[in-house]
This record gives C-alpha cells, structure tokens and sequence, in this order.
C-alpha cells in the first residue's frame, strides 16, 4: 500500500479561521482567534486523514522570485488586519505542538514548496493529497494526487479541475496565464476569460501554440489582444506556474507524521489559553496509567514478571467466567517482546517475555490452554497480526477469534474513520488513546532525542502503553459486537470476514516461492540492457546526460536536438518529456524517444522488481510472504502489502517476466484460477441486461458484442480498434466514468465520448435503469449495499457541490458491483480449505490477486485440485445468489506463475 503524503497551505487556514470566528484575547491581550481556529482545524485533519507524512507550509514572506520578474505581483493586495499580524508568529508553533513538520523558505511561496514536496513524494511512489481550496494549487493535480478543500470537506480532481476550467490540471497554467488574476495581480490578456481561455487552449493545445498561431483567429479583438499582449502571456505564465525545485527545509523522511506529545501539547494550549482545546485532548496528568478520558471505569493494570503472578491473573480471569480474552502482540522489529491481555474492562495485564526472570518458554506452557480453548473467544485488533507473533510458539492458530477492526470495518466501511487502534477508539468510544512510550530521561542533553522504543522502555514505564491498548480492545468489543445483530450484518461479518482471518493468517504464513537467482539474473540482464541502451541514447544525443531527470531530457530532445514538441514545459520549466510526448515522438520514428521508453520500463523493472523483491525473501524459508489487509478498500477488497503482490507487471513481455521469479515447489506446480470477467457478470445480473445476459449464455465476446450495439460494427471481422473502445466503455461503465475520464483515456474529443456513452445507455437500458435506481437509493439512505448484503458508506451524496456528489453517484454505482466480486472471492476462499481437506486435496492456497487465486499443488494431484478449484470458485455465489450470468473460472497450471496468468 502506496504511503501517504498530506501538505497543508497554512495560509488558507489561517485566514480562513480568522474570518471565520469572533476575536478571541489572551490574558495578556495577544489576539489569539486565528491561532485557536488554525490549532484546532489541524487537530481535527490530523485525526481524519492520519497520514503517514505531513508538512504544514508556510508563506516567510510576501515578496518572492516573482516580484523580481515583475515588481507590481500582488502589489494591490491590501494589508493584513492589524489583529492578524501578531498572530503569524504562533501559527508554526501551533503545528510544532502537534508535532507536525513545519517548511517555509526565503524567496519562494508556500505553492512553490508544496509543488516541490508533491514532486518529491510523487517520486517516492507516495499518495499525495494538498488541504487547500487555492486554485493555483490545482495545477498539481495528477495520477497519485488529489486536494482537499477542509472547509467544504470537498476533494477536488481531476474531473472537478476540468469543470472548474475547462481543462485538464496540467493546462491550468496557461488558462491562468490567459485569463489573469486581479487579486495576485497577474495581468494576462485583456478582453480573455476563464472561459474563452479554456475554448483556446483547447483549440490550440497550449498557450505558446496559440500565441503563435493568433492570427488564425478569426475574431478580431480577441486576435488583436493575444497578438499585442503575447509577452505579457508569456510573463503571466512565469508567475502562475509553481515552481518545483524550490528549497526542502525538511527532508521527506524527517516529516513521517507521529502522534504528538501531549505534555507538548497541552503547555501551548496552556499559554494560549485554549480551554475548551484543552478539554479535547483531556486535561489529565501526563504520567496516568489509564489514556487520557478513559476514566468511567476502574482500572487495573498489571506487570506480570514471574510465572507465580502469571498463574495468579489467570487465576482471576477465570473466576470471572466471561468467556472472552482480549490480546494484543508487542513486537520490535519482528521480534516478540510482550503480550497483553484483559478479560474484564479495565482488568489488564502486560506480560513481557523477554525478561530474565519471565522468557517466551515459561509463559507459553500457561497461556496455550487458554489459547487454544474453544470456549474462551479471543478478541484482537487486527488478530491477524497476533496470531503470527505467537505461531512459533503456539502449535495451532488462536481459536475461537473475534476481530474488533473487521467489525467495524463492516458497520462503518466508507464512513471515513481509520481501522488502527486509535482512530477505532476515538471514534467508536470518544475517547484519546494513550499512543506514546513515555520519553526515557537523557543522561547527556547534548544527544538528539531518540523515539521510544518498547524494546528499550523499562516494562514497568510500559505497562499503562500496553495494558490501556489490550484493555480498550475490549471496550471496543463490547460495543461494536451488539451493533452486528442489531444492524443486521452478523451474517456478513460471520460468514465472510472472520471466517477468513485463520485461512489469510494460512496463506501469510506459507508464502510463495521466489528464485532469487532467477531474480538476481533478470536484474543483470535489464543492467546490460539498461547499459546498451544508454549508449545508444547517448550516441544519439551527442552526449552523455542523465537520463533519468527530465529536465535534462527534455532540454537535450527539443532544445539541442530540436525535436518537435507535442506540449510545452512542466510546471518547473522543463520540458514535458512524459509517457505521451515520448510515444507520440517514437511514432513518429524519433529513434531515441522509443529508446529512453524501453529505458524507463527496464529501469522501473529493475529496480522496484527484481532488485526490491530479493528483500523480502525469507532465508528460512525461500518464500515471501505478503501480507493482507482486510480493511484496504472500502469495497471490501483485499489488498497487499510488504510487498505488494497485486500490482506486478503483466502488461509488457518484460513486466511478465517478474512472474517468472515466482516458482512452485519441487515436486509441485502453481495452479492459477481466475474469474472470467466477474464484474461484467455481475452488472448484467443487477441490471437485468437481456443482450449482455444472451452474450454470456452463448459465449459471445461481451466487449465485440458491445461493439456491435453501441458502433453498428459486425461482429464477424470486428476492428480491433472498436473492441478497444467498447472495452474502455464497459468498464468505464462499471466505475461510472464521465465523458471526460473517457476522452482522455481513448484520446478523443469530449464530445465523441459523451455521444459513446449516449448511445451505450442508450442500447443497454437495463444497465441506464441501474444507474439512475443506486442514484436515488444512495441519495434517500446515504449508502448501498452489495449482493451479500454487505453496507457501504457513501459520503457527499446530498451535498451541493456538484462535483463532490458527482464523484459520489459514481461510488454509487460501482461499490454493489466490486463489492460483490470482492465477497464472492471471499466466499470462495473461506470454504476452499475445508473442501480441499475433505476431499483429501493435497493443494494449499498461496495468494490472492483481484480475481485470481494462486494455489500450489502436488504435480500428481494437479488435474484433480484444478477440477475441485474450479467447481468451489464457480459455485462461490451461492446459495445467497443465484447468477443470471453464471460464473466461468480460467484455471491453469504449470512451474512458474508467467506460465498459468
């Protein structure tokens, strides 16, 4: 799972708050309402968004490089309010308190360092989201980042960037350079607007296009203006456009975003007078045992360090006959170094077994009776993870369990709360956890201050950590577990996700092989490549550059070597030398640029692949294994991670050959079964489409039949052009595209995509009733349900902004469908290992990938596991369905996974 990079513009906040509540003083007169209004805003997004990176940006000062090229830029904008000023200087304090990393540089505008941090986290593979309304800022907008409009509470893409201007993000610049802004000052073209700029820069593809095609325009003010002015557009881009090498004050890897201290926290509130700010974070002592709010209910929280006070509190836990057991793992860097336990609320203990006194040996001979009893349930947060900690210790896997993270995942999945620990309690209990080891003194103050690490807190200072978060697993449990029945979803939480716990805990343990030879040859391989094709490159150029920046590349294809360019420079000066302007110069027989493509797929291979993948292989074991999480997708997909399994290559011959790394075991093959287009099935069941329904009963190509209905086009002798686009329409159908998500992805004009999916809905009215029913159903009750009667939230529904409901009817009429498919697989996965064990089937199961499932099998047990596979996998659905579109399974087998995909 990709990480996450949140990039606060302070500046919006701040006038925002101010304008936004009543002047508020501090004892000594210090106007404090924009600081109180800035401090709580970032607690609430923190607590929302729970990033795993973080920068609040600052503007330093009012002038910048700008001014330098021309000195009247935001010359009008008037003053700050006298009672504003004093408050700039407490608002980087203010994020500091909640332990936010805080950037600002001389000469350079807080867009101008957000640019460059969402270029950067962009190149760590990072999802980059900027909280701001700023419409400079929406030039950033691409592939892996969104923004985020706090005070609306509206996202804002690419399709709500394209309604507001006309264009996509990366023309926003040249529409702003038209069109002007009065109140930064930026002069454009007299006579030009939003509107006319967007027309124009459609027209042209580019505002140096258009000015230099002016003369063409058969409008005679609006040609006259553009010629006259053309410098002045010239000099209006330089100023909107953002600048992305602007200085990093922080380092990215020095902005993970930590929870805050809140003996910090709490002296800045203090100074500030924030009271009711001061209540929210619960105005404890700092040194309790029991997390801040936490006090409706007695605690008592134990160390156990001998074998005597273990027999003791289990002793206790018994007399109370619950019949539940809450436990949690604490583990540093794979190592297992405590446990903890609770059976009554407020009665927890913490066992550390890495003592002296107390070892892993001499705790597990008291514990394994417990935990391995069927009539005591054990209760975890993510008890996945729980069970892998102690299986070598353990002789079987903990059973009964209960999974408080699965079941809110099954309340509340799309209602915006996380799934850790915290989030679950802050918004299920209303209450702060206690999230960081206390900080050990330093004994020389010289020392940077390290992070607290259990392996080095004493257990004693650990204890109210550890005790309090296996004891709220508890309280969350006691309140999550009445909802199940009440809201009627026990049976998807019984039937498919807790069920499913004990056989991902099976696949995680057992793992694929990977041939690390294999792996280490491919990476030769792709270096020698990589080796040859840079000396072509270079030969070609005239030089030797770095190939990789494509700044560099960009000057040495259109400024040296004068190529023709399809679009003009990235937001930092450099020419665009993206995958479209590479391709469209390689098909147009520019050599070089199909080289430097070829380079930058191998290169990507090489690196995130088969040089990456060698990491996770276990010495032990000559396996990787994934891991998966159960809460990654609202839909109720799983996805993987550490590493990722889902996304390997399979698009190019040496993308596909990453499979070829991962290998049955002597003696045995991978078997590969995948469902046969589910979704589509899926949709033509709902829908009650009768010509998509007949397709599939008959064996028709269901995107040369779309083809066929949606173009006119025989489906004898079909183009593969128009199966192309028909392809593009019945899945973009599934995700509701628009006209412009379609135009952009077919490469045509907007309106022929709007006229396609006309005429699609048009052919296929029981798919068009679908839509407009999960519209009305998702707008009267807030969500939509899958085929298994799994709910999911949907949020901006009712809104007026167009755009955010939009984007919500499009969730609508997508989460039913993948959300079936996704507890269809489940289904299957749950009852493969006991169907595999009664019919003494030797094929255990090893990952799952989307659709597909990946087993390993006895070479003289294939043919036989294959037939049962598919039979499971096929009749997954039901009995809670009975398909109009009956399921189809591929399934094959061989040595390696390139062989049965």
């Amino acid at each position: 799972m990709s990480k996450t990079l949140v990039l606060v513009d302070a500046s919006g906040y701040i006038f925002r708050a101010y304008y936004a509540l009543p002047a508020m003083n501090r004892p000594d007169g210090t106007p404090i309402g924009a600081v109180y209004g800035f401090t709580q805003m970032l607690l609430k997004l923190m607590a929302d968004k729970n990033p795993d990176y973080a920068i609040v940006v600052l503007d330093r000062a009012r002038a910048s490089f700008r001014n330098e090229i021309y000195p009247e830029y935001k010359a009008n904008r008037d003053a700050p309010p006298p009672d504003l000023v004093p408050q700039f200087p407490l608002i980087a304090p203010a994020a500091e308190a909640l332990n936010l990393a805080v950037a600002s540089a001389d000469g350079f505008e807080a867009d101008d360092l957000i640019a460059t941090y969402t270029k950067a986290g962009l190149t760590h593979g990072m999802q980059v989201e900027v909280i701001s309304s700023d419409k400079d800022l929406m030039q950033l907008i691409q592939p892996g980042v969104i923004m985020f409009d706090p005070m609306k509470q509206k996202y804002i893409g690419e399709t709500e960037v394209a309604e507001k201007f006309g264009v996509a993000p990366d023309r926003v610049v040249d529409v702003l350079a038209l069109a002007g802004d009065s109140s930064d000052n930026v002069p454009g073209v007299p006579g030009i607007g939003v509107k006319t700029a967007a027309t124009l820069i459609d027209e042209f593809g580019d505002l140096e296009s258009l000015l230099v095609g002016a003369s063409s325009i058969k409008q005679n003010k609006r040609r006259e203006s553009l010629i006259e002015f053309a410098d002045q557009a010239r000099l209006s881009k330089k100023l909107v456009i953002l600048r992305e090498d602007a200085p990093m004050p922080v380092a990215l890897q020095d902005a993970s975003h930590k929870p805050y201290d809140a003996a910090v926290l709490r002296d800045f509130l203090t100074a500030n007078n924030f009271k009711s700010l001061l209540r929210r974070i619960g105005d404890s002592d700092p040194a309790s045992a029991t997390p801040s709010q936490a006090t409706a209910i007695k605690t008592d929280y134990r160390l156990l360090t001998n074998e005597d006070e273990v027999a003791a509190w289990l002793a206790q836990a018994h007399d109370n006959n619950s019949g539940l057991l809450a436990i949690s793992s604490f583990s540093d860097n794979n190592t297992l170094l405590g446990i903890g336990l609770a059976h009554a609320p407020g009665q927890a203990a913490y066992i550390p077994v890495q003592q002296k006194t107390l070892g892993l040996d001499k705790v597990m001979p008291q514990l394994q009776p417990l935990l391995l009893d069927e009539a005591i349930l054990k209760i975890g947060c993510d008890i996945k993870q729980t069970d892998h900690a102690l299986a070598g210790a353990l002789s079987a896997h903990l059973a009964p369990v209960d999974d408080v993270m699965c079941m809110a995942f099954v309340l509340d999945a799309g209602k915006g709360t996380g799934y850790g620990l915290e989030a679950l309690v802050n918004f299920h209990l209303g209450q702060d956890m206690l999230v960081n080891l206390p900080e050990a003194a330093a004994d020389d103050t010289t020392k940077p201050k390290t992070k607290p690490s259990l392996a080095t807190t004493p257990p004693s200072q650990a204890l109210p950590y550890t005790a309090s978060r296996v004891d709220m697993i508890l309280r969350l449990w006691q309140a999550l577990h009445p909802r199940l029945i009440a809201e009627k979803k026990a049976r998807v939480y019984e039937r498919l996700e807790r069920p499913l716990i004990p056989v991902l805990a099976d696949m995680e343990s057992t793992g694929i092989r990977l041939d690390a030879q294999r792996l280490a040859a491919m990476s030769d391989e792709f270096g020698g490549r990589l080796a040859a094709l840079e000396k072509d490159i270079y030969q070609l150029a005239g030089k030797e550059f770095l190939i990789a920046s494509p700044k560099q590349l960009g000057a040495v294809l259109f400024d040296e070597m004068k190529l023709p360019h399809g679009k003009k420079a990235t937001k930092s000066g450099a020419w665009s030398t993206d995958v479209e302007v590479l391709e469209t110069l390689a098909a147009n027989d520019h050599v070089i640029a199909d080289k430097v493509l070829a380079w930058r797929h191998l290169a990507k291979l090489k690196s995130t692949y088969a040089d990456a993948l060698v990491g996770f292989i276990n010495p032990q074991t000559q396996r990787v294994h994934t891991r998966y999480s159960m809460v990654g997708a609202t839909t109720g997909r799983l996805s993987s991670i550490d590493p990722n399994l889902q996304n390997i290559p399979t698009r190019t011959a040496e993308g596909r050959r990453i499979r070829a790394a991962f290998v049955a075991a002597a003696g045995t093959q991978l078997i590969s079964a995948d469902y046969s287009q589910i979704e589509l099935r899926l949709i033509a069941h709902i829908a009650n489409e009768s010509s998509m329904l007949d397709a599939f009963a008959n064996g028709v190509d269901i995107h040369a039949q779309t083809a066929a209905e949606v173009f006119g086009t025989p489906l004898t002798d079909m183009p593969a052009e128009m199966r192309r686009r028909a392809k593009a329409i019945n899945f973009g159908i599934i995700y509701g595209i628009s006209p412009f998500g379609l135009a952009r992805q077919l490469h045509i004009p907007q309106a022929e995509a709007a006229d396609y999916i006309n005429k699609y809905l048009s052919r296929f009215a029981g798919i068009k009733r679908y839509m407009d029913r999960m519209r009305t159903t998702v707008k009267n009750q807030g969500y939509v349900e899958t085929l298994f009667g799994r709910r999911l939230a949907i949020q901006g529904i009712n809104t007026k902004d167009y755009a955010r409901r939009g984007f919500a009817e499009r969730q609508a009429i997508n989460a039913p469908i993948q959300g079936t498919a996704a507890d269809i697989i489940k289904q299957a996965m749950v009852r493969m290992p006991r169907l595999l064990a009664e019919s003494d089937c030797p094929a255990r199961m090893l990952l799952q990938v989307h659709d597909e499932l990946i087993f390993e099998c006895p070479t003289n047990a294939v043919e036989a596991a294959t037939r049962l596979i598919t039979e499971v996998m096929e009749g997954a659905a039901s009995p809670t369905l009975t398909l109009k579109a009956p399921l189809v399974v591929e399934a094959r087998a061989g040595q390696a996974w390139d062989e049965v995909h």
